[in-house]
Order: C-alpha cells, then sequence, then structure tokens
C-alpha cells in the first residue's frame, strides 16, 4: 500500500468503506474490494481509467509503464507540474493515495514483453490494455487471448481528434474481450490526441471493468 503523510488528517478506512457502500451498496463493494485490476500503460487512457477505479474503492490495482512523467504529457494525463521527471507508476500512485488511502498499488517500472506479461498480470481479475503503442497492443491482447484466456481483458483503439464524443463505443468482441474506442481514428493520421476524448474512451474502460465486476455482461 502506497504511504500516506498523515493518516490522521484522512477519513478512516471504516468511513470510506461506508461512503462507497452508499453509493454501490454492500454486495457490489464487496466485490470492488476484493477486485485485482492490472493496468498496462499510464498515458492519457491509463492514468484516467486508474483514477476512476480507485474513486470506486478497487482494492488492489497494478501499476504498469516504465515510462517518466514529461511536458508533453499533461495536456491529457493525470499528472501534475510538479510530477515532472518522475517515474510514471510512483506519479500516479502518490496521486492514487490522495483519492483512495487505503487502497493496494503495486507498481512495476518495466517495459512489459512476452518474457514477463505473464509474472506481472499473475494476480489479476481483469487485464486493462492502455498502450499508445499499435505493436504494445497487439503483443498484450494476443498474448491474454491465448496464453490467460480465463482473464478477462478490456482494451481500446481509435480516440484520437474531435470527432463527436458519441463514436466512442464499447463492443463485447469475444467472450472476455471488449473493445472500447470509435475503432477508426489513429494519431498517425496527424489527428491529435485530445484529453476530452482520451477520457471519454477511458471512461468506457473502467466502466466495462466495474461492469464485469458487477456481472453485467454486454451481448
Amino acid at each position: 500500500m502506497w504511504e500516506v503523510a498523515d493518516l490522521h488528517s484522512i477519513p478512516t478506512r471504516e468511513e470510506m468503506r461506508q461512503a462507497l457502500e452508499k453509493r454501490h451498496g454492500k454486495d457490489v463493494q464487496d466485490r470492488f474490494d476484493s477486485a485485482c485490476v492490472a493496468i498496462c500503460g499510464l498515458g492519457g487512457l491509463g492514468s484516467n481509467v486508474a483514477i476512476s477505479l480507485a474513486r470506486t474503492g478497487i482494492g488492489h490495482l497494478i501499476l504498469i509503464d516504465f515510462d517518466k512523467v514529461d511536458i508533453t504529457n499533461l495536456h491529457r494525463q493525470q499528472y501534475k507540474v510538479s510530477q515532472l521527471g518522475m517515474d510514471k507508476t510512483e506519479a500516479l500512485a502518490a496521486n492514487l493515495a490522495e483519492i483512495a488511502p487505503y487502497a493496494e498499488v503495486t507498481c512495476h517500472t518495466v517495459r512489459m514483453t512476452e518474457e514477463n506479461l505473464e509474472e506481472l498480470l499473475e494476480r489479476a481479475d481483469i487485464v486493462c490494455e492502455a498502450f499508445d503503442d499499435a505493436q504494445a497492443k497487439a503483443m498484450l491482447v494476443n498474448y491474454v487471448l491465448e496464453n490467460m484466456p480465463e482473464k478477462y481483458l478490456v482494451s481500446a483503439s481509435g480516440m484520437a481528434g474531435f470527432g463527436p464524443a458519441n463514436t466512442i463505443q464499447t463492443r463485447r468482441v469475444m467472450k472476455h474481450f471488449y473493445l472500447c474506442g470509435d475503432g477508426v481514428s489513429d494519431v498517425n493520421d496527424d489527428i491529435g490526441l485530445v484529453s476530452s476524448r482520451v477520457m471519454l474512451c477511458a471512461a468506457h474502460e473502467a466502466h466495462t471493468i466495474l461492469r464485469i465486476l458487477t456481472k453485467q455482461f454486454d451481448t
């Protein structure tokens, strides 16, 4: 668990739990508390997904990224100017500690490869793919589908530009595989990543994870 500077200045674990139960109900919150979600890539998608899940009370988040916070990240990623140069795992864990101080957060500051992927994801119930590199996306999706078919996988494709918000959608591709995005837009087409649209896609990923945990499966 990430350390908080002064636990006496924040609500107790029980107080935070009760507040969440009022919103979600005890049974649902029990499911969230016991869940473990791995977030692979902590950029515009992953950092926003992590914060949404932390606010909901997900009990264990695994954060995976090898990169550091750069000034070019600040327009769409959940980091601060004061965190420039920090490892994204460390910076995001610190931010999550201010939101959900009792959540278990495990950080892996490594580049994910086929060699370490299984070990990194072993404890996860649900894997969230949030890479901004097409090859990394394909590697993770293909490996999980082929070698970890029991795990749920939530991925994203297409969120660039100023296109309509409603073209960001969620599709259930396979029993354990969901894909969020418009499926069309690509930064390689010189369409930039815009904070609001990236956050929309991240919200789809986070909400899909919550629906899986509450057994509300799309058809």
